[in-house]
C-alpha cells in the first residue's frame, strides 16, 4: 500500500520558512537508520537523507516562507507546507501519517501520530528530509545575514541569536509575529 510518512522542521525557530516532507518508501529497498532526526548526528542525518532520496518510491520537500507564517500562523503555515509536499509527490499516497496531533486536508485519508517521527519509519524518513532540507537553507542564509548565527542556530533562538537581534534588529527573514522578534522591532 502507498502510505506517506509527512513531517516539519522549523516551527519553533524565530527565522527562516518551516518546511515539510512527504515520503513513500520502497519496502523492497530498506533504509537503516531511520529515527527521529534530532536523534541523529547531522553527519547521519545526511548520509541518511541521501538514502532516502535514491531508493524512496516517491518524495519531495516543500515550505512555507516567513511571510505565510506571518500571516497564517506557524501551525496554518506547517499544515501549507504538508500539503505542498503531498502535492509534490510524484506518486498518489493512498494514506497519509503524519507526525503530531493535527492533519493537513489532503486528497487522501491522513491519521496523525504522536511522536510518530520516533515510531513510524515512514515519518522518521520524512523528519530527516524536512531537517536537512531547512538546515541547509539556515547554512545559505548565514553567509547573507552571519550577525545571527544561523549556520549555528538553525534560526532558534539561542542566547546569541537573541543578542543579535537585540543590537542589530531583524532581518527579512525573521518572523515578525514571534514574540522575540517583535520585541526586537518594538523595544517599548
Amino acid at each position: 500500500m502507498l502510505i506517506a510518512g509527512i513531517d516539519e522542521a522549523g516551527r519553533g525557530p524565530l527565522a527562516g520558512p518551516v518546511f515539510a516532507a512527504a515520503v513513500i518508501l520502497d519496502p523492497a529497498r530498506p533504509i537503516s537508520g531511520l529515527r527521529d532526526s534530532k536523534l541523529l548526528s547531522a553527519s547521519a542525518r545526511e548520509r541518511i537523507a541521501s538514502e532516502i532520496r535514491v531508493n524512496a518510491l516517491a518524495w519531495a520537500v516543500a515550505r512555507a516562507d516567513v511571510a505565510e507564517i506571518d500571516e497564517l500562523n506557524i501551525l496554518q503555515a506547517t499544515l501549507v507546507a504538508m500539503q505542498r509536499a503531498v502535492a509534490g509527490l510524484a506518486i498518489s499516497p493512498l494514506e497519509a501519517l503524519v507526525d503530531g496531533n493535527r492533519c493537513p486536508a489532503l486528497p487522501c485519508p491522513a491519521r496523525a501520530i504522536v511522536k510518530g517521527d520516533r515510531d513510524v519509519a515512514v515519518i522518521s524518513a520524512a523528519s530527516i528530509l524536512a531537517k536537512t532540507a531547512r538546515d541547509a537553507l539556515l547554512v545559505e542564509l548565514d553567509v547573507k545575514y552571519p550577525v545571527y548565527g544561523f549556520a549555528r542556530n538553525k534560526g532558534y533562538g539561542t542566547a546569541a541569536h537573541l543578542a543579535a537581534l537585540a543590537a542589530y534588529g531583524p532581518c527579512p527573514v525573521h518572523r515578525r509575529s514571534f514574540a522575540p522578534v517583535a520585541q526586537a522591532l518594538f523595544p517599548f
